[in-house]
C-alpha cells in the first residue's frame, strides 16, 4: 500500500545516530497514525553504517536501504531516493540528529492542507560556530535569495518536505542538492515556504562539511543561474556579447585609422595606428567577439541536438 510519507535519510559514516533517530521517526509516525517509509542511502560509509541499516531494518519493514560502493555525495544520494519514493509527501532529513522528526507533522500538513510544493526548514537559532558556518551561511543565503529570487532564509537546509510530484520531475546531480528550490521553481513548481525549525547540536561524530563548501555553493548557484537563463537559448548570452564586443573593437578600429588617414591627407603629424595601444585593445576585442559568436553558435547547435530540447513538465490534460 502507497504510505502517506518517504523519509530520506543520506548518510555518511552515522553509525552512532541511526538508531536513535530511526526510533524518534517511528514514534512521530504512530502518533499520527501514518504509513510511512524510511529510504536510508549509505553514502559509502567505512564505520559500519550499513551493517546498522541492516539490523533496523531487520525489525521495521517501512525501512529501506541504498549502499554505494563509494562516496559520490549529498546529491547522488538524494537523486536515487528521490527516485525510488513513493509517498505522497517526500521529506529529506539529515542523520545526524540535528533535524528534529517532530517537525514532519506541520510540514506535511503545509503540503497536503495549504497546497505548497516545497516546505523549507529555517534553522533560525543554529547550533553551528558563528565564524565557520553562521556567517558563511548567512552571506551564502543572501546571495542565493537575490539570484533565485526565492525568499528563503535557509535554502541549504536538510530538513525539507515535498510533495511527490516535485520530487518526480528534478534532476538533482553534482552538487546541486543545495538548490532544490531553484530547480524546482524552474521545473514550474513555485509555491515554496519555510518552516522556522528546531536546530539541535551534532549529539555523535563530526561534520562532513568544511568552509569550501560555501566557495562551491557559489560556483553552483552561477553554473545554475546561467543554465536555466541561457540553457536552451546559448545564442542570446553568447551571441549577444560577441557581436558587442566586435562592433566596439571594429569601431575604434576604423576610428583610429579614418583619423590617421585624415591627419595625412591635411600633412599633419599623425601618430601610426600600430603605435597606439588602443588599436591592439580593438584588435583583442574583434577577435574575442567573433569567438564568443562562434561560441554561441556552437553551444546552439548543441543545444538543439540535446535528447531534452523539448522536454517540457505539463501540469495537466484532458
Amino acid at each position: 500500500m502507497k504510505p502517506d510519507i518517504s523519509i530520506i535519510i543520506p548518510l555518511l559514516n552515522e553509525k552512532e545516530s541511526l538508531p536513535e533517530l530511526t526510533s524518534w521517526i517511528r514514534e512521530v509516525m504512530l502518533k499520527n497514525g501514518w504509513k510511512y517509509e524510511i529510504i536510508m542511502v549509505d553514502d559509502g560509509s567505512t564505520d559500519g553504517s550499513w551493517d546498522k541499516i541492516k539490523e533496523l531494518a531487520s525489525g521495521d519493514a517501512g525501512i529501506h536501504g541504498i549502499r554505494f560502493r563509494r562516496n559520490y555525495g549529498k546529491s547522488a544520494a538524494l537523486y536515487h531516493g528521490f527516485k525510488e519514493a513513493a509517498g505522497n509527501v517526500v521529506v529529506t532529513m539529515d542523520a545526524d540528529l540535528q533535524d528534529s522528526p517532530e517537525e514532519i507533522p506541520e510540514m506535511y500538513r503545509l503540503i497536503t492542507e495549504e497546497g505548497w510544493d516545497i516546505v523549507s526548514g529555517w534553522k533560525q537559532h543554529r547550533k553551528d560556530n558563528a565564524l565557520t558556518k553562521n556567517l558563511p551561511s548567512k552571506l551564502y543565503n543572501a546571495t542565493a535569495r537575490w539570484i533565485t529570487g526565492i525568499r528563503l532564509h535557509d535554502m541549504n537546509c536538510g530538513l525539507k518536505a515535498y510533495r511527490n510530484e516535485v520530487v518526480k520531475n528534478v534532476e538533482v546531480y553534482g552538487e546541486m542538492h543545495r538548490y532544490i528550490p531553484y530547480l524546482a521553481k524552474n521545473a514550474g513548481f513555485t509555491r515554496i515556504t519555510e518552516k522556522p525549525v528546531h536546530h539541535q547540536k551534532r549529539k555523535y561524530g563530526k561534520s562532513k562539511f568544511g568552509i569550501e563548501r560555501f566557495v562551491n555553493g557559489f560556483l553552483d548557484l552561477i553554473s545554475l543561474w546561467f543554465l536555466s537563463t541561457f540553457g536552451k537559448k546559448p545564442m542570446h548570452f553568447f551571441g549577444f556579447t560577441g557581436i558587442l564586443m566586435f562592433l566596439t573593437g571594429f569601431i575604434i578600429a576604423v576610428c583610429l585609422i579614418a583619423g590617421k588617414l585624415i591627419h595625412q591627407a591635411g600633412g599633419m603629424h599623425f601618430r601610426p595606428v600600430t603605435d597606439q595601444p588602443l588599436f591592439y585593445i580593438a584588435l583583442l576585442a574583434v577577435l574575442l567577439g567573433a569567438m564568443l559568436f562562434l561560441t554561441g553558435f556552437i553551444c546552439e547547435m548543441i543545444s538543439r541536438n540535446s535528447s531534452d530540447r523539448n522536454r517540457y513538465n505539463i501540469r495537466e490534460e484532458f
